[in-house]
């Protein structure tokens, strides 16, 4: 539609025109070819647009009658309910209709249809312009090519990018270079960040993004300008390391602000999404921006699958989303619910309809053969460690919760790439083991036993058979021994020297914690909190677990590293944010059983007037900081001196407690994990 500058009878574009001259579809329609039968609406309008700009310049009579053929065989869809509705059709259509009249081409419409969809514009217009509003201001800028000389082209102005586009948007764009022909315009279509950032999103969730962060780049006012890309950028940015402040969302903190905006007004629930999931990663205690952002995007998104308003196909990825936020939700679950959302033909719909190229059937069935070729791996390794535990004797100790299936889930769904084997059995074996040890000093064995299990760890070079009390310190220590002795065998080709006495460390460590708080009940004594949370970070019993697992993803971690303060404050924190989940969740069984926990200890030393429920919300405040502090630590690239795949680790498992906590004792719930379980490990990702 636009003319040249140089020569005003002839087109800007006239590649464009060629494009609309050879790809006219079969049935004389423009418009998505293979498109789904409810996308009518949409037919008709690029068929009309392709029409009219034939027209303008004379060329095409033949593409011309084939397009009016099926605009007036299919014209009843524009009053069909259940035909989807691109945003702004009856403005769009019905200024193209007027176009139409000014370049006296002869619609086969009926008059009365005509004029009813001239009203229906006008209708529209008016409930528009009611309010004034700046996201009503942005949605008639938006529609540009549907308003003709309706148009306050002033206020439209205000809404050109920095890229001399509106909104990115080709249509609304040609519209305001022909009506102001001095304006600055791109003479070629901008690169659009957000699909950049939605390949790299995509590719994340699916599991198979690799190193694709790298790619993100590009003019920062693009990525600010949509809150949408906004919320992306943010997302993909700080998850990756970048420093990046929460400043730049400013403008969404608050509900008012984002539905001041296109999208707003459009009330997009992708945008709102994106802006929920990057509201989740609060590093800072005073990232109150994201604090107002999570609040008002979770209410409206729950108020909206209430409402029924969310189109089916996003219901389940909107639901999930909200079910299993950040800080609680297993990467190889969040993967295959990921690919269950996946959309091969992923059209999307704004003034007309578009296929989105980064989702593609390669793509899917890529990240789902990763997927189910994973499971043959983690079910012979859970048949390796169910062997294990009978070569060992672990069976033989009945005190003893068994919960092998919840320590190598936990460790799969987390440590999930097929080659990191040996982490995923560490992390295993350590788990199984703390659980062993843990009943043993809580119910299993007997003060003497304990004491002895404790001095051997200590003395390390022992007689197993002639130093152990008991059959059951032997078989515990003698599992101990293995496993410590082929984790270190296994670490030796990573980090090049034995830590043996590393790990025999932290195990004394964790043993000595558990002794303490077996003395504690002995003795009758009532710990201060201070003193309690000291020791009770430490038997929460990740030490083990997560520490051990470090050595054996592929990096070498020195003993500096592990000394650091960076290190040791991940620890500490991932702990904590642990032992408090735990407290809060079994308190009111251990009152029962006469035990002490942090719960107990709040009601004891805070004074009378302090309830039960007063301390939960207090823990869980404390919680969250030390969940953030996690994060913070893992996502801080500056001065740190620890790997990012070992500080995950520890990410990880904050996760892994979160999701095990989330409704209950994790350890002693079973039907949903179950069904969890059998989903990573025995039912392959099969979509039609």
């Amino acid at each position: 539609m636009v003319p040249s500058k140089s020569s005003p009878w002839n087109p800007s574009f006239p590649q464009c025109l060629k494009w609309v001259l050879e790809n006219q579809l079969d049935d004389g329609s423009w418009g998505l070819p293979d498109r789904h039968p409810l996308l009518v609406k949409d037919s008709l309008s690029s068929t009309l647009a392709c029409v009219l700009a034939l027209k303008r310049w004379g060329l095409g009579e033949h593409h011309m009658g084939r397009g009016l053929e099926y605009l007036k065989s299919n014209f009843g869809s524009v009053y069909d309910d259940k035909q989807y509705t691109p945003i702004g059709f009856d403005i769009l259509f019905s200024g193209l209709i007027e176009y139409a009249g000014y370049l006296d081409l002869n619609l086969p419409l009926r008059s009365a249809d005509i004029v009813t969809m001239l009203h229906k514009r006008y209708t529209e217009l008016k409930r528009i312009c009611g309010s004034n509003s700046e996201g009503e201001k942005s949605y008639l800028a938006y529609l540009s090519e549907g308003m003709g000389k309706l148009q306050d082209w002033e206020m439209v102005m205000k809404h050109q990018r920095k890229n001399g586009s509106l909104f990115n948007s080709p249509s609304a764009t040609s519209a305001a270079l022909t009506h102001l022909h001095n304006a600055d315009f791109p003479a070629i279509y901008p690169m659009d960040i957000n699909a950049r950032l939605s390949i790299i999103i995509a590719l994340e969730r699916l599991g198979i993004e690799g190193d694709f962060h790298k790619e993100i780049n590009g003019d920062e006012e693009e990525m600010l300008l949509d809150a949408s890309t906004c919320a992306m950028a943010f997302h993909a940015l700080r998850r990756n390391g970048y420093e990046v402040s929460s400043d730049s969302l400013s403008r969404f903190a608050e509900e008012n602000g984002f539905f001041s905006s296109l999208e707003g007004y459009l009330k997009d629930v992708g945008a709102v999404l994106e802006l929920y999931r990057a509201s989740q990663l609060i590093i800072y205690p005073d990232e109150s921006i994201l604090d107002n952002q999570n609040s008002w995007t979770s209410n409206f998104l729950r108020q909206e699958l209430s409402n029924g308003s969310i189109h089916a196909k996003k219901i389940k990825e909107v639901d999930d989303t909200l079910h299993f936020p950040y800080h609680a939700n297993f990467d190889r679950l969040a993967h295959r619910r990921s690919m269950e959302h996946y959309k091969v033909d992923n059209i999307r719909i704004l003034k007309t309809s578009y296929r989105l190229n980064i989702c593609n059937e390669d793509i899917l069935t890529l990240a789902m053969q990763d997927f189910n070729t994973s499971q043959p791996i983690y079910r012979k390794e859970l048949e390796h460690l169910g062997r294990w535990i009978v070569e060992s004797r672990l069976d033989k100790l009945k005190f003893a919760r068994q919960k092998l299936d919840y320590c190598y889930f936990s460790a799969a769904a987390s440590i999930f790439s097929p080659h990191m084997s040996d982490a995923r059995t560490s992390w295993t074996k350590n788990s199984v083991l703390t659980f062993v040890v843990d009943d043993f000093f809580d119910v299993g064995g007997t003060y003497e036993e304990l004491v002895n299990l404790v001095q051997m760890m200590e003395t390390w070079d022992v007689n197993v058979w002639v130093d152990s009390c008991s059959e059951q310190v032997e078989i515990i220590f003698s599992a101990l021994h293995i496993t410590i002795c082929e984790i270190a065998e296994n670490a030796l080709l990573w980090q090049g020297r034995d830590i043996t006495r590393h790990i025999v460390k932290i195990w004394v460590d964790l043993l000595r914690s558990f002794l303490q708080e077996a003395e504690w009940a002995k003795n009758k004594s009532v710990p201060t909190l201070n003193e309690y949370m000291e020791n009770a970070y430490v038997s929460f019993a990740l030490g083990p677990i997560v520490v051990l697992t470090v050595y054996l993803i592929g990096y070498k971690v020195s003993d500096e590293v592990y000394n650091s303060p960076e290190f040791q404050k991940l620890f500490q924190h991932m702990s904590i944010c642990g032992r408090l989940l735990n407290d809060i969740q079994t308190y009111k069984r251990e009152s029962t059983q006469g035990k002490l926990n942090v719960v107990s200890l709040h009601l004891i030393h805070g004074g009378s007037d302090i309830t039960v429920d007063d301390v939960v919300e207090k823990l869980k405040s404390d919680i969250e900081f030390h969940r953030r502090e996690v994060l913070r630590l893992v996502l801080s690239e500056k001065g740190s001196t620890c790997p990012r795949a070992c500080k995950d680790l520890f990410w990880k498992m904050t996760k892994v407690l979160h999701m095990f906590y989330m409704k209950d004792d994790g350890f002693t719930a079973q039907e949903d994990m179950m069904k969890t379980v059998n989903s990573l490990f025995y039912e392959p990702v099969n979509i039609d």
